[in-house]
């Protein structure tokens, strides 16, 4: 005798299910789709302001000012047209200042953004802030800093070559300006922001110009060089080869630029700026950025805030700052570096 769940195959018989379809489930589907459907055309509904008719808002007519109020047509909305225009101008006042608001949030969001500092393409350190601390090479159009430069020199057959591509420094001047505009011509930001040198203290044969060192700097910043949008700041707020004696808001513009691509000397700058205009806060925010990036300026302008009593943040915040300060600082030193400031002081 066989049983349930025997696979022996003795006479066992197929069970079959008589289970009916619930009908009233199929009417329940039925009835929230129609009630969806219901919904979403009572949500697209909209009232006339002039004459209070329903209409689908897609078809209706809308204020182009304000785009708050609609109407069932043009004659309607030509109608309210004097009634409505007090509230359209306060809605189109809200509305820009509104838009202010948030433009003023995504640029204070870009603007105090952490992005990588410039690191030399051979040791992998992050570069130094002092411009004497590395060198542009217009044989591959990178920048390389001394210590790289000192271990090329110090090792066997290096000598004078590029600690990057190996290849002998230029024979002439003339040489020298046929490789930068080599890579001028690819695009090169460093070799725009290395131009500005020879027009602004006239090297090379060729005239002084400061404005035409401004034009070179503002493409080198354009082509992703933070510190050449740093300097054109700097000429900016000076008055350097400008149209106007001093631009103090171009100048700020431009620090803020070079801050974005990473520049801390111009985020110092910003500090400073913030600080002079009494937002202690921004200016506090800005030190901070870059104290924790190594500036050792900015990590005195925060000690001397404390002291002051114009910042009011925790002493352990500040203890956190100098930490990351250390860290940084610790992570841009090597031999080769040291021994290339040596030779420098010597």
């Amino acid at each position: 005798m066989s049983t349930a769940g025997d696979d022996t195959g003795g006479g066992s018989e197929e069970i079959t299910s008589n289970k009916k379809e619930c009908t009233s489930c199929e009417q329940n589907n039925v009835d929230n789709i129609t009630e969806g459907i219901e919904s979403v055309v009572l949500d697209n509904m909209s009232t006339c302001a002039c004459c209070g008719k329903e209409g689908n808002s897609n078809q209706m007519n809308i204020c182009n000012k304000c785009k708050s109020v609609k109407y069932c047509n043009a004659a309607c909305k030509k109608k309210h047209r004097t009634k409505h225009k007090k509230a359209c101008e306060r809605r189109v006042a809200e509305l820009h200042e509104e838009n202010k608001t948030r433009a003023a949030e995504l640029y204070d969001e870009k603007l105090f953004k952490e992005i990588e500092r410039e690191e030399c393409p051979i040791c992998m350190l992050s570069m130094p802030f002092e411009s004497n601390t590395s060198v542009f090479k217009s044989c591959c159009g990178k920048r390389i800093c001394l210590g790289c430069i000192y271990a090329m020199k110090m090792s066997k057959g290096g000598k004078d070559l590029c600690a990057f591509c190996r290849e002998p420094p230029a024979s002439s001047d003339k040489e020298e300006i046929e490789r930068i505009k080599k890579l001028t011509e690819k695009g090169n930001g460093g070799s725009f922001h290395h131009l500005v040198g020879t027009y602004a203290q006239g090297l090379y044969g060729i005239p002084r110009n400061r404005a035409k060192a401004n034009e070179l700097l503002l493409k080198a910043g354009e082509l992703g060089c933070a510190r050449a949008y740093y300097n054109l700041g700097v000429s900016y707020y000076n008055g350097w080869g400008v149209e106007v004696e001093r631009d103090k808001k171009k100048g700020k513009y431009f620090y803020e630029l070079a801050a974005m691509g990473g520049n801390i000397p111009a985020r110092y700058n910003l500090g400073l700026l913030e600080e002079r205009a009494g937002n202690h806060h921004r200016a506090l925010k800005h030190w901070k950025f870059a104290a924790r990036a190594g500036h050792e300026d900015s990590l005195e302008a925060i000690k001397h805030g404390f002291m002051d009593g114009l910042v009011t943040n925790t002493k352990d915040e500040y203890a956190s700052t100098l930490r990351a300060y250390q860290v940084i600082q610790d992570e841009m030193k090597s031999g080769e570096r040291d021994k290339a400031a040596s030779e420098m002081l010597d």
